[in-house]
C-alpha cells in the first residue's frame, strides 16, 4: 500500500468529537468530490474506509448516503453519493448552500473551530490528495478541477501559517507543498499523526544515509589519493634502485623510501608515526618528494640522452 493510501486509512479513523468538526469533515468531502450542487453530492475513491467514513459523517448529520461499487473486480471504485431529493436538501441546509452556486467556493461559516481545520483538510485529502513516497521526494498535492476552489484552498492553508503553491496540470488545478516540515506539520492537523512521525523517522535515516554516504565517498577518494601518492614514492624508490644509485642517496632519505616500501598501504600520518622516534608528517613528507624528484631528475637525464644519441 502506498504511503499516501496509509495517510488516508490513518485519517477515517480520526475520531471526531464535535458536532461542529463532522460537519466540516463532511463540508470537505462535498468540497473535494465529484460533484457537489443541486442534484447532490458524489465521491469516489479506490479506498473502502474512505467511502465508509464519509458514509458515517453524513449520517452524524441526519443525511443518509449509499455505497455503490463499481469499476473492476480487481480495480474496485466505491462511490459514496447522496441522491435522494429529501437528503439532498437536508445536506444543502447543513452546509448553508442552495447547490446553485455559479463556483464553488469554500463557505468559511463551515469550519467553526480550530480542529474544524484539520477536520475539514483531513477530508479534502481524503477525496482529492496525492501524497509521493517520502523516501523518493517530499510532494502533498490536493488536486481539483475547480479553480476557483483551488485558489480558496491555496488561500485558506497559507492562512494557517503553511506555504502552498498552485499550478495548473492538464486542465486540473493542483495545489501542493513540497517542504517536509510543512508537510508533517499539515499530517498532523488532519488527523494522521502516525504518519507524520513517520515522515520524520523516515527523513532522520534519509539524512543520516546521506551522510554517510558523503563520509564513505570523501574516505574512499582520500584512500584514491594515498593509493597515487604512495605508488608513485614506490615507483620513484624502485626506479632508484634499479640505476644502482640508491646507496648514493643520504640516510634519511633511503630510510624513508624503505619505509614507504615496507608499509605502502598507511597514510602519510600513519607512515610518520612507524619511526623510531617518530617524526612529523611534513618531515616525511618532504623526503618522500624528495626522493621523486631525485627520480624524476634522472629519468628526464636518461630521456635526453637517448633522444641526443
Amino acid at each position: 500500500m502506498s504511503f499516501s493510501s496509509l495517510v488516508k486509512q490513518e485519517i477515517t479513523q480520526r475520531h471526531l468529537q464535535r458536532s461542529c468538526c463532522r460537519l466540516a469533515a463532511a463540508y470537505g468531502v462535498a468540497c473535494f468530490g465529484r460533484y457537489f450542487d443541486s442534484r447532490g453530492v458524489v465521491l469516489h475513491t479506490e479506498l473502502q474506509p474512505v467511502a465508509e467514513f464519509a458514509k458515517w459523517l453524513y449520517s452524524q448529520l441526519g443525511v443518509t448516503g449509499e455505497i455503490v461499487v463499481k469499476g473492476s473486480q480487481t480495480s474496485p471504485v466505491y462511490e459514496f453519493a447522496v441522491k435522494q431529493p429529501d437528503q439532498v436538501q437536508k445536506m444543502l441546509a447543513a452546509f448553508g448552500v442552495s447547490g446553485e452556486e455559479p463556483t464553488l467556493r469554500i463557505n468559511s461559516r463551515n469550519i467553526t473551530c480550530s480542529r474544524c481545520t484539520g477536520a475539514f483538510l483531513g477530508a479534502a485529502f481524503l477525496c482529492s490528495g496525492t501524497m509521493s513516497d517520502p523516501n523518493k521526494d517530499y510532494n502533498l498535492e490536493f488536486v481539483t478541477g475547480r479553480h476557483m476552489l483551488a485558489r480558496d484552498l491555496e488561500g485558506f492553508l497559507a492562512e494557517h501559517e503553511f506555504r502552498p503553491r498552485r499550478i495548473l496540470r492538464k486542465g486540473t488545478s493542483v495545489v501542493y507543498i513540497k517542504a517536509s516540515e510543512q508537510i508533517e506539520d499539515l499530517l498532523t492537523l488532519m488527523g494522521a499523526t502516525g504518519s507524520s512521525l513517520e515522515l520524520m523517522n523516515l527523513k532522520v535515516y534519509r539524512d543520516i544515509r546521506n551522510k554517510a554516504n558523503r563520509i564513505t565517498n570523501c574516505e574512499t577518494a582520500n584512500i584514491d589519493k594515498t593509493v597515487a601518492a604512495n605508488f608513485k614514492t614506490i615507483q620513484a624508490v624502485e626506479y632508484l634502485k634499479e640505476k644502482g644509485v640508491w646507496q648514493l642517496q643520504t640516510e634519511p632519505l633511503r630510510t624513508a623510501g624503505e619505509m614507504r616500501l615496507a608499509w605502502p598501504d598507511l597514510s602519510l600520518a600513519q607512515l610518520a608515526e612507524k619511526f623510531q622516534p617518530p617524526i612529523s608528517k611534513s618531515g616525511l613528507s618532504h623526503r618522500l618528494k624528495k626522493l621523486e624528484s631525485i627520480a624524476a631528475s634522472l629519468q628526464e637525464r636518461e630521456k635526453s640522452g637517448a633522444e641526443q644519441a
